[in-house]
């Protein structure tokens, strides 16, 4: 079944659909009686049922099944209109082109910032955070590493202009708004995603294109398909949180390998090196 590239325009297929459907019937008489809210109650079926059919997220399907009686539950409490472009003006700035990136919000947590701090060699080094969200990542890696620069790139004009402000006082962080797939990576020693499953190809693509050989892309969560990691870093956290390092190699003739690995074991300190503790 051939349906439309965005996740929300497939949303939007499935709940026409839907709505046709449950048209269709009522048509023929079938449906004559039903109260309004059961008839939303089956609208939300049959677009559930489309989006299954079209291959959405499973995550999609309850939010199918809730749209339109949740609409209707929520229009009858009466709410003046304000309220309305409130909430559409705060979903605007918190996601602003989810719909296009399909890279939702998600928040490292502090076990997660650690466990990476402590694994990368001392010294200073350059890190970048790929959609940094609210900049939690980036302000956590900051203080316990201070002797490196961290920066963060976020395209949602909301998180970025609170990351930025969160961030103020702390010199060795530096958050930005802007298209990370449009941003520099070359000078990088590090570049850390916290995405979703979709944009990786094109994240190792553009990884491998401007990374300088020996830097890494760690991935929370989400690895590269049909790409084999270089190690997997094991996070003892309540989610159990895998971070996917990928050690970047040589891809032009004119690259010059940086002057230390990014995992060494360094002498009298042995840190924890994902690629020899849990490499596959």
């Amino acid at each position: 079944m051939q349906t439309p590239t965005f996740p929300a325009t497939r949303a939007l297929v499935a709940q026409l659909i839907g709505a046709c459907c449950v048209a269709l019937f009522a048509k023929t008489g079938v449906l004559f009686g039903f109260p309004l809210f059961a008839l939303a109650c089956l609208q939300g079926v049959f677009a559930a049922l489309t989006a299954a059919l079209m291959r959405m997220d499973r995550w999609w399907l309850p939010l199918h099944l809730v749209f339109v009686p949740a609409v209707l539950v929520v229009s009858g409490l009466g709410l003046p209109r304000w309220v309305w472009a409130v909430a559409f003006a705060v979903l605007a700035l918190v996601y602003w082109t989810s719909f296009r990136t399909q890279v939702p919000l998600f928040l490292s947590n502090r076990r997660t910032v650690a466990a990476l701090a402590e694994a990368l060699p001392d010294g200073p080094m350059r890190v970048l955070d790929i959609g940094s969200g609210t900049g939690s990542f980036v302000r956590a890696f900051a203080r316990l590493r201070p002797e490196s620069q961290v920066d963060g790139i976020e395209a949602a004009p909301g998180p970025a202009a609170l990351a930025a402000w969160l961030a103020r006082r702390i010199p060795n962080a530096d958050l930005a708004r802007g298209d990370f797939f449009a941003a520099d990576w070359s000078g990088y020693d590090v570049v850390y995603a916290f995405l979703s499953p979709v944009p990786m190809a094109e994240v190792w693509d553009k990884a491998r294109a401007e990374m300088r050989p020996g830097s890494v892309l760690v991935s929370n969560s989400f690895p590269v398909p049909d790409v084999e990691s270089s190690g997997v870093l094991q996070v003892d956290d309540r989610r159990k949180t895998q971070l996917y390092c990928y050690t970047v190699g040589a891809v032009k003739e004119e690259d010059v390998p940086r002057r230390r690995p990014i995992w060494p074991t360094r002498q009298g300190k042995h840190k924890r090196n994902p690629t020899q503790h849990t490499a596959r």
